[in-house]
């Protein structure tokens, strides 16, 4: 019989296919949907930082309309009880920040609140020439610190893919604490309307496509640090499924999949990897696990500039047609 389970956050999976953090999982009855159909895991909604700072004696007010979002924040403490009750697979928690702060405490109650675990949606966009890469990446350090001293339950990290050295930061967050890194948030960039000559927030769904900047990275890290690895971005079908695996990826996250199929997606993609499996010769989830990481390929230099010769020097154009 094909085994599915994996391990993540210390946390017993019945298999590596996780909802992640968004709109999908703020309703109690759709996480019980989720899980039916095959959620090994679920991310509660991001509650961000401005929430939990406002009214708390803190000198910066929140942006607008931030305030009500989620519940926030005796809602999501509530969310989070509710779920529990609701569900049998691992219900994780999400707070969305950038530094450290007097909100961190906030993570003792959403551990009381019965969450498994807490996901730091580190998620900060530098716009100043006098912070340099090192304060950005000592304050993240910080931040894990700061946050597991307060709790007991695991922490994974969601980080970005714009650091001068992702690994050298990856290692220190384990060393800060951190219990998994997940790979990779995706930052909403702003377009500009030309007619009414504003900036306008603007949201698109993930791409398959995505996926490739995230196996290369985890690919690269797997083995190299105690924290396990979760991919997010990108994850669409069985085959995004099992190339994350591969990479080294404890589990897998999905959001915009689900969006555009419907949460039963989930159902669809675990039978598709039980067969994937099966028909491969495979016992179980973990027997796949970082089979082709950079540490288990047989030339780990196709994770790196051989890379790029490689597919500059083979590309060839397509022939033009002519008249």
């Amino acid at each position: 019989m094909t085994d599915l389970s994996t391990r993540y956050l210390g946390l017993s999976l019945s298999c590596p296919l996780v909802v992640s953090a968004s709109p999908l999982s703020q309703d109690v009855a759709q996480i019980q949907t989720m899980a039916h159909k095959g959620a090994g895991a679920v991310v509660l909604p991001s509650l961000f930082a401005e929430q939990l700072t406002a009214g708390r004696g803190d000198d910066a007010p929140p942006p607008p309309n931030v305030a009500g979002y989620n519940f926030a924040p005796k809602g999501y403490l509530e969310l989070i009880r509710q779920a529990k009750a609701a569900v049998a697979v691992p219900v994780i928690a999400s707070l969305n920040a950038s530094a450290p702060g007097t909100w961190v405490r906030y993570a003792r109650e959403v551990e009381a609140a019965g969450a498994d675990a807490l996901e730091l949606n580190v998620y900060d966009v530098p716009t100043s020439p006098e912070v340099t890469g090192s304060t950005l990446e000592q304050g993240y350090c910080d931040l894990v610190g700061l946050v597991k001293a307060n709790v007991r339950i695991p922490v994974a990290v969601k980080l970005s893919p714009y650091f001068t050295s992702l690994p050298n930061l990856a290692v220190r967050l384990d060393q800060a604490g951190a219990d998994a890194l997940v790979l990779f948030n995706r930052f909403y960039q702003p377009d500009i309307n030309i007619y009414d000559q504003a900036v306008t927030p603007t949201l698109e769904l993930s791409t398959p496509q995505e996926l490739r900047l995230r196996l290369h990275w985890i690919a690269a890290l797997f083995g190299k640090m105690r924290a396990d690895l979760a991919a997010t971005g990108g994850v669409h079908d069985v085959f995004d499924v099992v190339k994350a695996l591969l990479a080294g990826a404890r589990v897998v996250m999905m959001t915009s999949a689900l969006l555009r199929h419907g949460v039963g997606h989930l159902e669809r993609v675990r039978q598709d990897l039980k067969r994937w499996l099966a028909d491969n010769g495979w016992k179980s989830v973990q027997d796949i696990q970082g089979r082709l990481s950079r540490q288990a390929v047989a030339d780990p230099a196709v994770y790196e500039r051989v890379n790029y010769m490689q597919v500059v020097t083979s590309y060839q154009p397509e022939p033009r047609g002519g008249r």
